[in-house]
């Protein structure tokens, strides 16, 4: 038989009492009375205030740009080593060489620009030339949806990667961006090796 929900009859309570009565308390301060009624001791259910309306988010600053992890063209030219004259790259990239050949990729594909680089490159390196330009356009903004962030300007990105690979790897000595004068961003310098 389970003595947890059974109540003190008014005999038990008032021996209960008389008891009680006679014993020191421990701690003083803490002494409750067991005669009060345990639903007269639960304090009032005071009415709490309505939260203010909350979305997640809201506290968040907003995103001024799009995060990337990886390095920008600029920073990857910028970090690649100097394999040509001191001289020569610090007059190239002052915009004080003149490209002797242009070629403008703007607005092609990748399919239809990658053979033509190709082309144009190795008929420049052939002919003797040393310095040519590409011009590859700095891209349409578009807004990106997508979870998956896609980069502006493909050709602008793609080019100084395809300038690296075989066959183009092997005639092209350093690739920098073009000065604003000769298309800025939208540009790079291709530096041949000379013809053997």
């Amino acid at each position: 038989m389970s003595r947890r929900g059974r109540r003190l009859s008014d005999e038990e309570r008032a021996l209960w009492d008389r008891v009680a009565g006679t014993a020191k308390p421990m701690r003083p301060r803490r002494v409750a009375s067991m005669s009060a009624d345990p639903v007269a001791k639960a304090k009032p259910v005071t009415a709490r205030p309505t939260p203010a309306e909350f979305h997640i988010g809201d506290l968040a600053r907003p995103l001024t740009a799009m995060h990337d992890l990886a390095p920008t063209i600029e920073e990857r030219l910028a970090s690649q080593t100097v394999r040509m004259d001191r001289r020569a790259h610090r007059d190239l990239t002052r915009g004080k060489l003149t490209p002797e050949g242009r070629i403008d990729l703007h607005g092609m594909t990748l399919a239809e620009a990658h053979p033509e680089l190709i082309r144009f490159v190795l008929q420049a390196h052939s002919a003797g030339k040393r310095l040519v330009l590409v011009i590859t356009g700095k891209g349409k903004r578009v807004d990106d949806h997508g979870q998956i962030p896609q980069r502006v300007g493909v050709l602008r990105h793609q080019v100084p990667h395809w300038l690296t690979q075989p066959p183009l790897g092997t005639v092209v000595q350093q690739v920098t961006p073009a000065h604003l004068k000769h298309g800025g961003m939208g540009a790079y310098y291709v530096y041949l090796r000379r013809p053997r």
